[in-house]
């Protein structure tokens, strides 16, 4: 509830924003804004955080080539316990929200939608980069490689 509450602020304040020239430069936007949206996201993607680590060692989820969380080896997921398959369901549909919220929040705080496209872009690159070496990440072909 309070993600969806969360994301449907920002995209009022979105909405409401009145439009800007020119979106801001990657140089312009900082990712580390403390704001209280930005700050209750970041709180809610971290207490995710071990779950997603269980999943990324097993291999069975990688990131997208957006920075989004995804199910790499349906296979695999399939012959585990139906607890462990709707555990990897529930974390996949509450943490790739809370990655757009999040994205969202750091837009509102740099001047409105105009900011998302550059934003994403900046945090697709970053969660790759923190990505741990050894978990899989999608390819611009939509290929699944291990991050070196």
């Amino acid at each position: 509830m309070k993600r969806l509450l969360l994301a449907l602020a920002a995209a009022i304040s979105l909405t409401s924003q009145p439009a800007l020239a020119a979106p801001p430069t990657p140089s312009q936007i900082n990712l580390d804004i403390g704001t209280p949206p930005v700050i209750a996201v970041r709180h809610s993607l971290a207490q995710r955080q071990s779950r997603l680590i269980r999943f990324f060692d097993a291999g069975i989820m990688g990131l997208d080539i957006n920075g989004m969380v995804k199910v790499r080896d349906q296979e695999r997921l399939s012959r585990q316990h139906l607890s462990v398959q709707q555990a990897a369901g529930k974390t996949i549909d509450q943490e790739n929200p809370d990655r757009m919220s999040l994205i969202y929040a750091i837009a509102e705080a740099h001047g409105g939608k105009e900011a998302i496209p550059v934003v994403k872009e900046m945090m697709a690159k970053r969660w790759r980069e923190q990505f741990k070496s050894g978990w899989w990440m999608e390819d611009e072909h939509g290929n699944w490689i291990r991050k070196p």
